[in-house]
């Protein structure tokens, strides 16, 4: 391998890891094998061995792959969170995210692990989180749909209250499928202040 390429991988490697992580000659001379003598994953491969060759041809590196399974409950929790903040928006954001993060989003965990217990992968991934928060002073944050049938499982809202004496607050809660989302189950309320908050998304 060309000088500057290492030199380059090497500069690379210590800036992304902030000089943690430095390279090995185990990994030059893995590059500097033949591509050919090493075995590859595809994309409908659980696992695969990756062979090195030495320079006289006998194999020195034997290494098991194991593709990880994929978290549907990691993503569909990454995907709610992005949400709320899409429609909280950069004028609202800023103020409530402490206390949506530490009382709010734990709660939204648990009615959402509560929705999907009994489902099984295929039922998980067939899952979606709705894309478009409504905005100006509507309540929906997002809701939860299998991609099958069609139908919503969730539905997470946050409507705006102004409360006599005291102002604003946002109280949050969600709607499920399993009462033809008819009860409204409370999630928690944060605090605004007396001023008229602005609109959603702005």
């Amino acid at each position: 391998m060309k000088k500057w390429v290492k030199k380059s991988i090497v500069i690379m490697v210590a800036f992304l890891t902030f000089g943690l992580i430095t390279p090995t000659h185990e990994i030059w001379e893995a590059f500097d094998y033949n591509p050919s003598n090493r075995a590859s994953i595809g994309p409908d491969q659980g696992t695969g061995t990756a062979l090195a060759a030495a320079p006289d041809g006998t194999q020195i590196v034997q290494t098991e792959i194991q593709q990880d399974p994929v978290n549907y409950n990691a993503l569909l929790l990454d995907a709610a969170k992005e949400q709320s903040y899409i429609k909280f928006g950069t004028k609202i954001g800023p103020k409530i995210s402490n206390e949506f993060d530490a009382v709010i989003f734990p709660k939204m965990e648990e009615a959402i692990a509560m929705t999907v217990a009994g489902l099984d992968d295929s039922s998980l991934a067939s899952l979606t989180i709705s894309e478009r928060p409504s905005g100006n002073y509507g309540e929906k944050i997002f809701n939860i749909i299998n991609n099958e049938t069609g139908n919503d499982l969730i539905r997470f809202h946050v409507r705006t209250e102004k409360r006599p004496q005291e102002g604003y607050y946002y109280n949050f809660h969600y709607h499920s499928a399993e009462d033809n989302f008819m009860a409204h189950y409370n999630l928690g309320d944060i605090y605004w202040e007396k001023n008229t908050p602005p609109k959603w998304l702005s």
